[in-house]
C-alpha cells in the first residue's frame, strides 16, 4: 500500500494539469514533517530537438529527468534525513499505466535505480486528471507492480 496525502495529491493533479498535453515530472519526498513535491523539468523536447533519434519521442509522449536537478534534490534529502518515496509522471490522453518506456527509464541496467521508491503515474484526459496509479518493485516477479493507492487526509 502507498499512502498520498490530498495536499500532495492535489499538488501533483495541479501539476499534471498546468504540463497538458505534455507530460510532467517530479518527486515526493517523506518524512516526519510529511511528504513534499518537488517539481521537476521535463527535459525530453529538448533532448529530442537535440538528437531525434535517439531520443524520437517528445515531452506529449515521454518524460526525462534532468539528472543533476533530481540529484542535487536527492543529495538534499539525504542531508535532511527525508527519503526518495516516489518518482511521478503523467500520461497526456493515456491511462495511469507503467509503460514498457516508463519500466526502461527506472530499470536502466536490468535492475531499478532506486528499488524502494515507488512510481506514481497520473492520467490526464483533455486536461483532466483521471486515474492515479502506483506501481512498486516487487524482486520476485522482476517488475514493477500495480499497489494499492490509499488518498489520507493531511499534508
Amino acid at each position: 500500500m502507498f499512502a498520498l496525502s490530498e495536499t500532495v495529491f492535489g499538488i501533483i493533479a495541479e501539476h499534471a494539469r498546468e504540463t497538458y498535453p505534455e507530460e510532467c515530472c517530479g518527486v515526493i519526498l517523506g518524512g516526519d514533517g510529511g511528504d513534499e513535491v518537488h517539481r521537476l523539468v521535463n527535459i525530453q523536447n529538448t533532448l529530442h530537438a537535440t538528437d531525434p533519434e535517439t531520443f524520437p519521442r517528445d515531452a506529449r509522449t515521454a518524460y526525462n529527468l534532468d539528472p543533476k536537478e533530481l540529484d542535487a534534490i536527492l543529495k538534499q534529502a539525504e542531508r535532511r534525513g527525508v527519503a526518495f518515496k516516489a518518482l511521478y509522471h503523467s500520461h497526456p490522453d493515456h491511462d495511469a499505466y507503467f509503460s514498457d518506456e516508463d519500466k526502461a527509464c527506472a530499470t536502466p541496467f536490468g535492475e531499478p535505480t532506486y528499488p524502494d521508491t515507488a512510481q506514481v503515474v497520473v492520467s490526464v484526459m483533455g486536461g483532466s486528471v483521471g486515474r492515479v496509479a502506483v506501481y512498486a518493485w516487487n524482486p520476485d516477479a522482476g517488475d514493477f507492480v500495480e499497489t494499492t493507492l490509499k488518498r489520507v487526509p493531511g499534508r
